[in-house]
């Protein structure tokens, strides 16, 4: 009786191979730490003494550590940290709900719906992301100034109940996505679009309405040209133009600078975590999840 051998196969990964995973994470590894390393120096410039933040050679570890920082800046004469945080968060949550609410309904409008023009009108919005924001900041000051709109948050808010064109190309595009057999089935039942939209569409594209809404939010928070150009009441500022406002004033005191730059970014911190694993679902586009 004759046996066949079957030839050995080695699937172990090759030493060639594995150095070059080594490797790669090590690149990673390196980059991730280059990026940490603005965050780690803001931290712990929060925890030292004023003298000792440019101190040389550089003290990477605060000695002793200041927590007195923090709560200074809380309460410091002329800084009223906890009116700029409300300012900001209030400003913030504004524009994220109406960025979500109008790109929602005009991706769909471009997705589902079929009227004259759509086409055109959706290349007249896919057009805008090529012309730089300081090409129509002037005509939309003008605009507002002739409302008598200055010195508010009006002129901040209200542009983001009109959508915005890259968010809306993204919402046509996950609503492409979804199979129409479900419009229909609606429809059939005596339902609306409105409702279709509402109960059906936005439940399936809930990963890109929280990317939406995150990204809006970061880049609200972050806001800095609009409320210098918008707000001339102190009180009315954000963190962003408060902590501006507060190193013109006091530009020695990069302990309390610091302290309130490490406060202004916990909330975005949290709400980074909470909504990460959001993130690649809601980038890819994605169909129908059974």
């Amino acid at each position: 009786m004759q046996i066949n051998e079957v030839p050995y196969s080695d699937n172990s990964p090759s030493l060639s191979k594995q150095i070059a995973s080594v490797a790669r994470h090590l690149i990673l590894i390196g980059v991730t730490l280059l990026f940490l390393l603005p965050f780690y120096w803001m931290i712990i410039s929060a925890l030292k003494p004023n003298e000792m933040v440019f101190s040389d050679p550089v003290q990477w570890f605060p000695n002793p550590i200041r927590w007195e920082n923090f709560a200074e800046a809380f309460n410091y004469p002329g800084f009223p940290f906890l009116r700029f945080l409300w300012n900001s968060t209030f400003y913030s949550t504004l524009v994220t709900v109406g960025t979500v609410i109008s790109c929602a309904a005009v991706g769909y409008g471009f997705a589902s719906l079929r009227f004259p023009g759509r086409n055109f009108l959706f290349t007249l919005t896919v057009a805008n992301l090529m012309i730089p924001g300081v090409v129509t900041f002037i005509p939309i000051f003008l605009l507002f100034k002739s409302l008598g709109m200055l010195g508010s948050y009006t002129p901040l808010i209200l542009p983001s109940f009109f959508g915005n064109a890259f968010f809306i190309f993204m919402m046509r595009q996950f609503f492409l996505t979804m199979p129409s057999e479900l419009a229909d089935a609606a429809r059939v039942d005596g339902a609306n679009e409105f409702v279709i939209f509402w109960r059906v569409m936005l439940p399936l594209v809930q990963p890109a309405l929280i990317v939406m809404a995150v990204f809006t939010f970061l880049w609200t928070w972050h806001d800095f040209f609009g409320p210098l150009v918008y707000l001339n009441d102190q009180s009315s500022y954000p963190l962003s133009l408060g902590l501006f406002a507060f190193r013109n004033r006091r530009t020695t005191e990069w302990g309390l600078l610091m302290a309130g730059a490490t406060l202004t970014t916990l909330p975005l911190m949290v709400l980074f975590f909470f909504a990460q694993r959001y993130f690649i679902e809601g980038i890819k586009v994605t169909g129908l999840k059974v």
